[in-house]
């Protein structure tokens, strides 16, 4: 399998701009520029690569707990993640300092012990989780019953 997403720039670093192509056309020539990535915090200019990875993330682990969770014999009524990244500026650019997931979860019939430990198995094998493993990876719930 593989997935493919295209990049267009024009102009500099900080005056330029870009547009991202996907072939779902979720992605259809979306802005992204310097100031949609570090300094519009609001993102109704566009996108930016760091919002990208964080949908992703956020979408990776959601399926890979309810896989985990339908193994283990529970199917979720609702499970909800906020993917977080935190950014820091070192040595004349940008890094990822840390990645938090932050899950809302409605699962009948399970205990946290189980919830818990299902959620961990998910974030630490679902394929965004592990091609982020240079990064701190948290995670955070609340399950309600």
């Amino acid at each position: 399998m593989i997935r493919k997403a295209n990049a267009v720039w024009q102009g500099t670093g900080k005056e330029g701009s870009g547009t991202l192509t996907s072939p779902s056309t979720v992605l259809n020539n979306t802005p992204y520029s310097f100031k949609t990535r570090f300094e519009n915090e609001d993102g109704k200019a566009g996108t930016n690569p760091e919002e990208l990875i964080a949908a992703a993330h956020a979408g990776c682990f959601t399926m890979a707990l309810s896989f985990q969770l339908s193994g283990a014999n529970f199917t979720p009524t609702k499970l909800a993640t906020e993917a977080s990244i935190t950014m820091v500026q070192e040595n004349g650019g940008f890094k990822f300092k840390s990645i938090h997931l932050h899950l809302e979860a409605t699962v009948p019939n399970i205990s946290e012990e189980q919830f818990k430990e299902l959620a961990d198995i998910a974030k630490k094998n679902c394929p965004v989780s592990q091609a982020l493993s240079a990064v701190e990876i948290t995670l955070s719930s609340n399950l309600v019953k």
